[in-house]
């Protein structure tokens, strides 16, 4: 994504080497699953973070957060550039490095793509939720749970508003292009296009007032490690939802399909910070769901079966 290179800390630099220590000892902090108070066991993030096990540097998959309901995905790579997946780690969250966590959560595991991503990418990515409730900026620690030890801390910037829209704003009504106006070649740059993602717009699910589910994104010119084919995704869940009277919908992100011609006027009018995103929009217009990054068909199917 456009703003990974900023987001991901150089997490060495806090103390002295990235070693971490022995791996023999129990695993840090409580276990307590839900985004509930937590003190760590009295321990500060640092202290958790230099818990024996590796200590890296988190790679976030998300970065557009207000307050309230945080969808924080990331992955932890250990120091020869391995991807660490395991079912579950655990989170926890604190004002300040050297502060006592105040929430603690357990993220889930959940696959890229529909069938696995592309060769030598990551193959799952790690999904948490917070609550937050204040703007700032947070120190998020994140430890996969099982097998070898390693700890993994960074960031979370939480801005008084998003960029793209919210849950609650109401959708862009973009023209998108559709097949009554361009070729299927045109309107994505998918190997393996859906027709159905491009039948009508957003411009005209809007005003038919149907519910519906957008995605933004560029098969072909994704730069982040995590994005993966969320079209295919889309479109997964589009075939299982076929008669629910809810359109699915593709645009693309830059002009032509050419990155250098830069950003598309849709994605200009939806304030897209990032690339890909898929939205859910009701019957009335507003955003109910929002993924920024990646999605699992789990996830955006569970979202689905309440949109009205």
């Amino acid at each position: 994504m456009r703003y990974a290179a900023a987001l991901v800390l150089a997490a060495c630099s806090i103390a002295a080497g990235c070693g971490g220590s022995s791996s023999a000892q129990e695993e840090p902090g409580a276990s307590t699953s839900g985004n509930a108070t937590t003190s760590g066991n009295g321990q500060t993030l640092e202290q958790l973070w230099r818990a024996p096990g590796e200590d890296v540097a988190i790679v976030p998959g998300t970065a557009d957060f207000g307050p309230g309901k945080v969808r924080f995905t990331f992955l932890v790579i250990d120091g020869q550039g391995r991807v660490v997946t395991r079912p579950t780690a655990k989170v926890w969250l604190a004002k300040q490095l050297k502060a006592e966590p105040f929430a603690q959560t357990t993220a889930k595991s959940e696959p890229i793509g529909v069938n696995g991503n592309e060769p030598g990418e990551p193959q799952a990515v790690f999904v948490s939720q917070l609550d937050v409730d204040k703007p700032g900026t947070y120190w998020v620690l994140a430890e996969p749970v099982g097998g070898r030890k390693i700890q993994a801390v960074g960031n979370i910037v939480v801005k008084p508003k998003t960029e793209a829209p919210d849950i609650g704003e109401a959708a862009f009504p973009s023209d998108t292009p559709t097949l009554a106006n361009s070729t299927l070649k045109e309107l994505t740059t998918s190997t393996k296009p859906d027709p159905a993602l491009y039948r009508i717009s957003v411009a005209d699910a809007i005003t038919a007032k149907k519910p519906f589910v957008v995605v933004f994104a560029t098969p072909k010119y994704c730069t982040s490690r995590t994005c993966g084919p969320v079209v295919d995704v889309v479109s997964a869940v589009r075939r299982k939802h076929k008669d629910s009277g809810i359109d699915f919908i593709h645009a693309e992100i830059y002009k032509d399909n050419d990155p250098t011609k830069g950003e598309n006027t849709w994605v200009r009018e939806w304030k897209l910070p990032s690339e890909p995103w898929t939205f859910l929009v009701g019957s009335d217009g507003t955003v109910k769901s929002r993924f920024e990054g990646t999605v699992s068909v789990d996830e955006l199917n569970a979202a689905v079966d309440k949109l009205r």
